[in-house]
């Protein structure tokens, strides 16, 4: 049984905050506690305004996020650990070989899908991303 979902990326300012807010919505009254962390993470900075304006078109509100660094400890008190791309598997064996075998994409139900970084981008990049990561939710509900 998962209590306790993380969600990682990089910058932990636009997938993985999103992720984490849509995943908690998903998952609400089921005493799952979600958050998220960055591998790279802009530290202390509030979730990207385009990531926000999506949730909240959705009923969903990121606002409160600060971003946080991951670390050996927060992998360690994950039960899973969700990420959005190959390459972010790679580092977290690297920064916690022991949190290896709990972590996998986000995409895994759909292909393996990898959900690229919107950061910078127009819009349709962060609409393309949003509705990834939502498929990778619903995919993983029934899981959890």
């Amino acid at each position: 049984m998962f209590k306790n979902i993380l969600f990682v990326c990089i910058g932990n300012i636009c997938r993985s905050p999103s992720a984490e807010v849509m995943m908690r919505a998903a998952l609400e009254g089921r005493g799952i506690h979600v958050s998220s962390a960055g591998l790279g993470a802009l530290v202390d900075h509030g979730i990207d305004a385009t990531a926000q304006e999506l949730l909240v078109e959705r009923g969903l509100d990121g606002s409160l996020h600060r971003a946080r660094q991951v670390s050996s400890q927060i992998l360690s008190a994950a039960d899973l650990v969700l990420v959005m791309e190959r390459k972010h598997l790679k580092r977290i064996s690297e920064v916690a070989p022991e949190a290896s075998g709990k972590s996998f994409l986000l995409g895994k139900w759909d292909g393996d899908t990898e959900i690229p970084d919107p950061y910078r981008q127009q819009r349709p990049a962060f609409e393309h991303v949003y509705r990834l990561m939502a498929q990778g939710v619903e995919s993983w509900k029934r899981y959890i």
